[in-house]
């Protein structure tokens, strides 16, 4: 396929807008490190496929693997915030000075008062978590991304949070999905600098660091040639909501081990793993050799990744191959994949998350409705 670059053009009002990403603690991380993950993975199990039922709300996981956080600041004059910049969800949400509950004490908070910009609004939110839930209401302001300012910018300031906030190294959300799955059908960020004209590209890209904990960018309005070799491997969408697109099969040396004869996928940062329905996720595990505890995870000996297969994931006539080294990972009790199960309620059944998209730069084309993935350079 012929290989598209898009070239930053630096206008007054139209411009390529660079977040950095910082690659944090995670809320494993730190619940470990207190020695209270045992308890909180029985209370709060992990529940992926949450976040995508479709209710009218924003729904959320409590994904206690999300690692990569880029800072935005909200009012005049600016308040900053550290929100997940998520490509699986549609709306911007911070906690505000109205909440009371304890992961809203533990993160920075939008006071709306300070704000010469602010306007409130009588809409009520509600983003749906695994195990709780967020509540608030929306207001409009002007929203600084990279340096550059979304002016009435509509977002949802909470008033109730879940438990498991707390451990989390984001204060909110800035969700890059498509306006179509927003709560109450609120425009999102990268939907407000397009029609404003603030990016030069109706396009944002990704790069995503394995193991620094710089280095991982967002960008806004631009495909960066510097980050990726070879061709951009340019896929259409299935669907217009998330990042959705046909995933032909997966495969381990060369034998269909998941998604047999076909099926959809959605290319998501926000997810921390790489999720499948439950039977072909447990069929790719026994392949590994990897054993599921009791909490589900899957493990794996340390000492046989060196040995292991890579994973190919075949779409659009592309094969996208993980290696070992990628999707395992060492915790505090040892080696488990990036491989988790789940049955959604959705027009897709696999989540291409930051397992998957840490090992290609990641373009998500908003203008022709395609996501573009090439090799690291």
């Amino acid at each position: 396929m012929k290989q598209i670059v898009i070239l930053c053009v630096l206008v007054a009002l139209s411009q390529c807008i660079r977040v950095e990403l910082i690659k944090g603690k995670t809320a494993r991380q730190r619940l470990q490190e207190k020695g209270l993950w045992e308890e909180y993975r029985k209370k709060y199990p992990y529940v992926p496929w949450v976040k995508f039922d479709q209710t009218g709300q924003e729904p959320m996981t409590n994904d206690a693997d999300l690692s990569y956080y880029g800072v935005i600041s909200i009012g005049t004059p600016p308040q900053s915030f550290t929100v997940l910049m998520d490509t699986g969800s549609s709306n911007l949400w911070v906690p505000s000075v109205y909440c009371s509950s304890q992961a809203c004490q533990n993160h920075d908070q939008f006071n709306p008062q300070q704000s010469s910009t602010f306007q409130s609004t009588n809409q009520a939110v509600s983003v749906q978590y695994g195990t709780g839930s967020m509540t608030g209401y929306m207001g409009y302001d002007t929203v600084t991304v990279g340096g550059i300012s979304v002016q009435n910018q509509i977002f949802g300031l909470s008033e109730t949070e879940a438990p498991f906030m707390a451990s989390m190294t984001a204060d909110g959300i800035l969700g890059l999905a498509y306006q179509s799955i927003a709560s109450d059908g609120a425009t999102p960020v990268f939907d407000n600098m397009m029609s404003q004209g603030l990016v030069s590209q109706d396009v944002f890209s990704v790069y995503l660091s394995s193991n620094e904990q710089q280095g991982s960018m967002l960008f806004l309005g631009e495909i960066d040639t510097s980050y990726y070799t070879g061709s951009i491997y340019w896929i259409p969408l299935s669907s217009e909501s998330y990042y959705q697109v046909t995933m032909d099969s997966v495969t381990i040396n060369g034998q269909v081990v998941a998604c047999s004869g076909g099926c959809q996928a959605i290319v998501d940062t926000g997810t921390s793993y790489i999720i499948g329905p439950s039977s072909d996720v447990s069929n790719l595990n026994a392949y590994l050799g990897a054993q599921t505890d009791q909490y589900g995870d899957s493990v794996v000996s340390c000492s046989s990744v060196q040995s292991m297969p890579s994973v190919t994931f075949n779409i659009n006539g592309y094969a996208f191959s993980i290696p070992p080294s990628s999707f395992v990972s060492q915790g505090y009790s040892g080696c488990q994949t990036g491989f988790s199960g789940g049955n959604f309620g959705s027009s897709f059944s696999w989540i291409l998350g930051d397992v998957f998209i840490r090992n290609w730069y990641t373009i998500f084309d908003r203008a022709n409705n395609n996501v573009g993935l090439a090799e690291l350079a």
